[in-house]
């Protein structure tokens, strides 16, 4: 039971993140999360909640975010329509890391 309230409690961390960094640098993004998932959406919209909304978003420079966290050992979801995970071995310091590298890769998108 603990592990999962920690889960909970872990998952909008980075999600959360993201979307301030982006927001920071002037980008569009919108997250989802539930329990040891997020998504992230490079779009304008607030929200992303089905397959339409999802293919209008920005693609490209989801790639561009992917491969520049990728240079920076953080491994996402290769796909805007997969989901990243967070487990238990994601600690606060991970997560920090993660959006460390995130705040170099939005700077340069």
């Amino acid at each position: 039971k603990e592990f999962y309230a920690k889960l909970g409690q872990d998952t909008p961390a980075p999600g959360g993140g993201f979307r301030a960094l982006a927001r920071a640098h002037n980008r569009p993004l919108a997250t989802n999360h539930v329990p040891g998932m997020f998504g992230l959406f490079f779009t304008e919209a607030e929200t992303v909640s089905n397959f339409s909304q999802a293919t209008a978003c920005d693609g490209e420079r989801f790639k561009r975010f992917f491969h520049g966290m990728l240079q920076a050992g953080v491994y996402l979801a290769p796909s805007p329509f997969e989901a990243g995970f967070v487990s238990s071995s994601h600690d606060d310091a991970a997560i920090e890391r993660t959006l460390a590298a995130a705040a170099l890769v939005m700077a340069d998108l």
